[in-house]
Formats: structure tokens, sequence, C-alpha cells
């Protein structure tokens, strides 16, 4: 990676959801927990490739690391660390928060920290929920992250959905209050406002189920306008010969379609602008401080 001070200071932040094909919550009925250790891991070539495409194109990038993952792959997180990019967390067992206890999450949401910093050499400041599980019903976790140590989470998605979403959530980033005080800088993910209405902008499986060129008109726009956003990706979704599971229509179509096109828009949409981490964003719009809460901290690198 270029020296910091050569590279143009990021617009928007880029970011993947390090977890395999068979841990999807989609999945989870054809795939339960206990069968994961059982299934075909295609973990490590899947994130290679995505690594690959990030390295081509000097993009520095957030990877939210599920902690199972981490366990079984080691040097996975050791390579994504020593190529320049931030390590997050993605919790421990990709349980969705609303099935946990406040103490369960907290424990989960701490062993994935500590494994990811003994593994990384870095301090792991950032969180995202499994299936952005973050909703008016579990805002209780926000303040058991900041205690746990995390300045910020990407969770939350202001639109509304059957498992997640807070529709009248901001959309940029921004800070909030913690009940009992303190705060915790938040990265919604992206969307496009339309009349009292918040649509997905792009990532994830919406890279593969948007139209494309509603997804090449919504991020010229948000660059354009210089609004910071986060594109997301699963290292799974670049991954077109993953073994298929017997599963519905609905779940076919957002699990696999479009599954051999999901490369190719990535590196589209990466081409538009200037990317970096989460933390990078987020500190250039002053919106971390450090872990006392007394000022800024300084994320470049």
């Amino acid at each position: 990676m270029s020296p910091a001070q050569d590279r143009p200071a990021p617009g928007a932040a880029f970011s993947a959801d390090v977890e395999d094909y068979f841990q999807a919550e989609a999945l989870r009925a054809h795939c339960p927990r206990e069968a994961w250790a059982s299934a075909e891991d295609r973990t490590e070539a899947s994130t290679d490739r995505l690594l690959e495409i990030l390295a081509s194109r000097a993009i520095r990038g957030t990877f939210f690391i599920l902690g199972w993952t981490a366990s079984r792959h080691p040097g996975l997180v050791r390579r994504i660390a020593a190529a320049g990019h931030e390590v997050a967390s993605h919790g421990s067992d990709h349980e969705l928060i609303y099935r946990q206890s406040p103490d369960a999450f907290r424990d989960d949401v701490r062993r994935a920290r500590r494994l990811l910093q003994d593994l990384s050499g870095q301090e792991v400041i950032g969180y995202r929920a499994p299936s952005y599980t973050i909703v008016a019903r579990t805002r209780w976790a926000l303040p058991i992250l900041a205690e746990e140590g995390y300045r910020y989470d990407s969770s939350i998605f202001p639109i509304a959905r059957r498992r997640y979403g807070i529709p009248g959530a901001p959309r940029m980033p921004h800070r909030i209050a913690l009940a009992g005080g303190g705060t915790i800088a938040e990265f919604p993910l992206p969307t496009v406002r339309f009349g009292p209405v918040n649509v997905p902008l792009t990532g994830g499986a919406y890279l593969r189920l948007l139209p494309w060129r509603y997804q090449l008109w919504a991020v010229r726009r948000r660059i354009g306008a210089g609004s910071p956003f986060v594109l997301n990706v699963h290292p799974w979704e670049l991954d077109p010969d993953q073994p298929r599971f017997p599963v519905g229509w609905r779940t076919r179509w957002t699990h696999y379609h479009n599954l051999d096109r999901a490369e190719a828009r990535l590196k589209a949409l990466l081409g538009e602008g200037t990317f970096g981490t989460l933390a990078e964003v987020l500190g250039r719009l002053g919106l971390l401080t450090d872990p006392a809460g007394t000022g800024p901290i300084d994320v470049g690198r």
C-alpha cells in the first residue's frame, strides 16, 4: 500500500463482512450452526480474491471478521492486517442480536474483539452486527459495545425490512448518545431518499439484486455530492461456484441471483471514487473519539 500521505483522502468507505456462504442467515435452516464445521469451507479463496481486487486498486478497507472464521483461518486475518486493511469485528458466532441476552451479547463481542486483536496486532474499534440486527428493540447493544472498547458501529440500516432496519435513523455518519452517558459513532448502511422513503443504495445482496443502472446512478450521486457512504460486500458473493442448497424460490433469488455478476459490478463501483477504511472516513469527519471520550483520535497510518 502507498504511504498514507500519498493516498487521496477517501470520500467513501469500503467494507467486507468475512463469513462464508453457509453462514448466511437465509441458509440457517439448511446449514445450522452445528453443521458449519462439516460444510465445504471456501472462505480463504473468496477473501483472497477480494484482497487481490483491492490491492490492484490500492484500496484499503475494513474487514468485519467473524470470530468463528478467525479462529479457523488465523493466517487470513494476519494477511488482511498485513495488507494495510482495518480489522473489525462481526461478532463471534453470527447470532442475531435479538436472539441473545445482553450478557450473551457482551460475551460474544468481547471474545471476538480479543481474538481479532491477538491475531491482527491492531486495536479493534469497529463492529457490525450479523444481518444488521441493531434495531429499535436492540439499541441496548450500543452501550455494551462502547463498554467493551468499540469506538464505532456500522449495523444500522435506515430502512424498513422484515429482519432488520430502523427507518427513521439518520442516513449519514453520526454519533449516538448512549444511556448512562457517553456516545458511539455510527456509520449507517447506505440509502437514497425518495420522498418519505429510504431505499437501499448498493452493497451486500443489493449489489446483486438491485438494477445496475440505479446503483451506478446512486453511487455517482453520493460521490458527486461529497456525501460519505460505505460500499459493503461478502467475499462469498464473489464465488459463483459455491455449493448450492435446496432452498425455496425466495432464498434462491436473494442468495444466488447474479453471483456471476457481483465481481464485475464491484470493480465498476470501486472505480467511481476514492475508498478507505471506515475508521479513516469517520476520523476525517471528526466522529471518532478516544476511549475516554475526551477528543478526536488520529486514524491516519
